[in-house]
């Protein structure tokens, strides 16, 4: 009689196993819950907490006085010449508060501050969602030193998710070629395990929340 071989060997314990099969260890896990945890009912707070706790910040705005108080103070502060915006409906923003800038992309390398729209702001990683469906999309997350996000109340969401969604809600069977998260500013810790602000794109992130969505 021959001896066995490693593989029969080996099949005969996975036949054995798939006869006799043992209960699983953890019978109680609910598989079709929510994958998430609940961020509560306020999301402006809880987004604001999250945001700031990975080094970005936050400025709520009630109206367009208030929006641009906050954008003429923090451009004055950083001392900030090159501010740029490609996107006609923040640029009609712009232009509503009479706030100078350029849109033109011969400077671009030149840029100090960019201002940029979003496609949903989410809770509860504190992260801005953006896509390719933004003018210049990409452009906002590697040129400026800075970046402003303007976001209105109905691009809250609790969490991916629902940011998903809201991306499928708006644009349709069109979806953008890439979905991306910016979730702080750009950080890194190759380098002795030092984290770096700022090294492969914006060193600082601002999110400027607007009541009322003019759009």
């Amino acid at each position: 009689m021959r001896d066995t071989t490693s593989k029969e060997k080996v099949l005969k314990r996975i036949r054995k196993a798939l006869i006799h099969q043992t209960p699983p260890k953890h019978q109680m896990v609910d598989l079709e819950g929510a994958v998430y945890h609940k961020v509560g009912n306020d999301l402006a707070v809880a987004f604001a907490e999250r945001l700031v706790s990975i080094n970005g910040q936050f400025a709520f705005c009630e109206n367009m006085l208030d929006f641009a108080d906050n954008l003429i103070s923090l451009v004055q502060y950083h001392k900030a010449q090159e501010i740029f915006c490609f996107e006609p409906a923040i640029q009609a923003l712009l232009d509503q508060i009479e706030f100078p800038y350029r849109k033109d992309r011969a400077g671009i390398a030149d840029m100090e501050i960019g201002i940029s729209s979003c496609e949903a702001l989410v809770a509860l990683t504190g992260s801005v969602m953006v896509s390719s469906a933004q003018q210049l999309g990409r452009t906002m997350t590697v040129y400026p030193p800075i970046h402003i996000v303007v976001g209105y109340m109905n691009q809250l969401v609790p969490d991916l998710k629902a940011g998903f969604d809201l991306v499928k809600e708006r644009h349709g069977g069109r979806l953008p070629s890439m979905l991306s998260n910016i979730t702080g500013p750009s950080r890194t810790a190759d380098i002795e395990k030092t984290l770096v602000l700022g090294a492969h794109g914006p060193k600082e992130l601002y999110v400027f929340l607007v009541e009322e969505n003019p759009v």
